[in-house]
């Protein structure tokens, strides 16, 4: 069991996050996580994150005052309002964007998985093949890495 008091969860940063302050619950630099992280961000009144997508589906529940969550899927573009406890998901690649149009501070939990394998590399190393090249002639030994985009 990895438990991390949130008064001692980790700060993060985030690109596009704009009045914000995000704090890491599990995975990361919070803990040992094989498939997900969660965070939790507050956003100051006006604070908001930019419209953009992302390859891995991602859980919000708030927690704290409201929040106005925009989508855009194939061309659609929805607007939904957030009170305490609501909470919305997003689809791998559906652009999404929080924004706090309140005056009071809105506080949301996020959990999504970490990126899928296709997006890292992978190396892997080929055991060495020992082979005879003839009569009286020395072995050849050779190892192949094989370094690949998975």
């Amino acid at each position: 069991m990895n438990i991390t008091r949130f008064d001692q969860a980790p700060p993060y940063k985030a690109a596009n996050h704009f009045d914000m302050h995000m704090l890491r619950l599990q995975g990361h630099e919070a803990g040992p996580s094989t498939t997900l992280w969660m965070g939790v961000s507050q956003l100051l009144p006006g604070g908001h994150t930019t419209l953009d997508g992302s390859p891995v589906e991602k859980h919000y529940v708030v927690l704290e005052g409201e929040l106005t969550l925009v989508s855009e899927l194939n061309g659609v573009h929805t607007e939904a309002v957030l009170q305490r406890h609501d909470s919305a998901c997003f689809a791998p690649g559906e652009k999404r964007q929080l924004v706090n149009r309140s005056n009071r501070t809105a506080m949301v939990l996020l959990a999504m998985p970490y990126p899928p394998a296709a997006s890292s590399s992978a190396s892997a190393t080929v055991a060495a093949v020992t082979t005879a090249t003839g009569t009286g002639s020395s072995p050849v030994t050779a190892t192949v890495s094989v370094s690949q985009s998975i």
